[in-house]
Parts: C-alpha cells; structure tokens; sequence
C-alpha cells in the first residue's frame, strides 16, 4: 500500500511546485514513487516538460502520470457498450462517446479517484503524490467514499424494492463485474455482493481516516486571502476524515501572528525556487513521515463514551449536531461529517457535546 500525499490552498500559492519537490524528495529517499497531476494541471508540463496519460519514468524512482479523463473513462467504454447491446433491449450508450460524459458534474473527481486507487492497489509504489485543484474539489474527492457510503446504508433497500431497481436489474451485475471488478445485482444487496461494496467503500473511509495511508499539507503564501483559504480548507478537511500534516509557507517567511494562525500544527516556510535547482527548495520540505503526530479528525474514547472531533476555525455557532440510530452528523459551516458508531456506542442516546479549543467533544 502506498502513502498518498496531497496539497491544499489557494490557486497560485505554489501547490503544483511543491507537489513536485515532494515528489523528488521521497524519491531520493528510496521510495519508489508517483507524481500525479489532475487533467486540470497545465504544471506537470510547464514544469517538467511531461504530460502522459500512461506513467513515464522522470528520474530514478519516479515516475510521472497526468490524469486524463477522457482517456481513463474511454478504457472501459467499448466493453460497456456491448454489455449494453447485450442487455437493453434500446441501448443509449451507443449514441454517446465516453469523452462526452467527462463534462459531467464529479466525474473528473470520481475518474482520478479510481485512478489513484488503482496505482495503489497495483503495489508499484510507496508514495503517491497528487497534484489535484488542491481546493473543495479536492475534499469532495477525497471525501467520496464517505459519501457513498452513506447513500449506500440509507437508500440500498429502497432501491432493491422499487420498479426502477428491478428493471434495472439484469444490467446492474455485468456492468458492475466488468468495471468495478465488483460481482453483485440489486437482488443481492443484502448478501455478499452488498457486503463486497460495503467493504470497497469502508475501504476508502478508512484510508482518507489513516494518516499513515492519506495526508494532505496547506500551500499558502503571506497574502491575506491565501492565508484565510487555507484555514478554510484546514477546516473542511476535517469533515471527510483527512488529516492535515502541516502548513508549507511558499516564499515569504510567515510573521509570528500568521503562523498562530494554525496553531498547533507545524509550520514550515519553503523557499522560492528561482533556477533549475530543486535542491534548496527540497531541502526545505518537512519530513512527511511525521505527519501522523498532527491533530486527527475524530477520535473514539469507547471507555469515556466520547467522540471527539477536531474542528479548527469554527466557532460553536457554526457546529450543529445530530443523531440518527446508529449514526451521529455534524455540521460545520457548509461541511457535513456522518459518524457511524462502533458497536459499543450503538444505541446509546446523545447525553452531552461541548465545544472548547477547537474541538468538539459528544458524551453518550
């Protein structure tokens, strides 16, 4: 398995720079390791010269891939469409090409994704660096498994039983066998095949939860509005699980008031890079590995009965809290964050929340 690291903060702090200075530095640490760029990214190009839709060597140890969407939804269309003819007495997919459906709402996300969790899987590599929008986009992408999962435990049932799930029902197993490489029909939601898409989607939340597995550092710079975005993502990070190592400033030293700012996590300042040479800007790159000592998102005391989550530039006024059967939802100004209980808190009422420093801390 490997690390995925990524990079938050607003457009032009330098994400795309440091994403490749990271990328250099795990490398020269003996880490076999991949830059990933989003179809978004004009930087690997700019850059490095490279923008290949399939993985090209850049240096010992590093290899470089820009995620193409069009590219990665067409590598299954051909197939989808047979199983289509197959199966759908009007078949529609035949009148569209895969490119097409690339402009859809989330599916550049969904698409990269897959596509990291892939590299992954194929054990090729100890670290992943993506080099994505670095912005709510980003979270959202990160924060899909958590989403689906949540979707998939509320509606599966109705879904089954309705008209449109038992219509649907004959093409739902090919189509999922062949591209999610997942065998299951909305008849069996309930059996294996539903506890093989559950187990895919814990998969993912437990990764994103794992700061051994995902981590994310915030690129800003000392200007006020890149300082404020970056604790705004900060924040919202915490609500899909994901783990913020540290804060990298680009450039320009921080004054002590800006690095308060995000207290307590680490606050590095990375110099500007003005020639060829990488060397002084990697240098200056945190150790990555200490990322896991940072604040988590959540924490679970089953002997206190407490959930604790951390919750850094919210106020308690922006904080609400609600229990729904075996779950509990937290809202922080436009982030929501679902919690399924472990089976020791199941069923135990919300007895007390306080909100102090930072975190918010529920009894039961």
């Amino acid at each position: 398995m490997a690390v995925i690291l990524t990079f938050l903060g607003k457009g032009g702090t330098g994400k795309t720079t440091i994403a490749i200075a990271a990328a250099k530095k795990l490398a020269a640490s003996g880490k076999r390791v991949l830059l990933a760029a989003s179809d978004s990214s004009p930087g690997l190009l700019a850059l490095l010269g490279v923008a290949s839709a399939e993985p090209v060597v850049l240096a010992p140890n590093l290899k470089v891939v820009q995620l193409q969407s069009a590219a990665l939804l067409e590598s299954a269309w051909e197939q989808l469409k047979k199983l289509e003819a197959e199966y759908i007495r009007t078949p529609f997919f035949k009148e569209v090409y895969g490119s097409e459906l690339g402009v859809l709402p989330g599916m550049d996300s969904a698409l990269a994704l897959n596509a990291l969790r892939e590299y992954d899987a194929s054990g090729e590599y100890d670290a992943i660096v993506y080099d994505g929008s670095g912005d709510k986009d980003t979270l959202r992408m990160l924060g899909m498994p958590e989403i689906l999962s949540w979707y998939w435990r509320r509606f599966r049932g109705v879904l089954a039983n309705s008209e449109l799930g038992k219509a649907l029902s004959p093409f739902v197993q090919p189509v999922t066998a062949a591209v999610f490489n997942v065998s299951w029909s909305l008849e069996d939601f309930g059996g294996k095949p539903g506890r093989e898409t559950t187990n895919l989607l814990e998969d993912g939340k437990a990764a994103v939860n794992d700061p051994n597995r995902v981590i994310a550092y915030v690129v800003t710079t000392t200007d006020a509005a890149a300082v404020a975005t970056g604790r705004y993502l900060w924040g919202s990070a915490q609500q899909v699980g994901l783990t913020i190592g540290g804060v990298l400033f680009n450039q320009t030293p921080p004054t002590s008031p800006m690095a308060e700012e995000f207290a307590p996590l680490p606050v590095t300042w990375v110099p500007q890079r003005t020639s060829d040479d990488w060397q002084p800007l990697i240098s200056a790159l945190p150790d990555f590995s200490q990322a896991q000592k940072a604040p988590r998102p959540v924490e679970i005391d089953i002997a206190s009965s407490q959930v604790r989550l951390f919750l850094p530039t919210f106020d308690k006024k922006q904080v609400k809290l609600t229990q729904y059967g075996p779950e509990v939802t937290i809202e922080a100004g436009d982030q929501r964050r679902n919690i399924f209980l472990p089976e020791q808190l199941k069923g135990k009422p919300v007895k007390g929340a306080k909100f102090q420093n930072g975190y918010l801390t529920i009894s039961f």
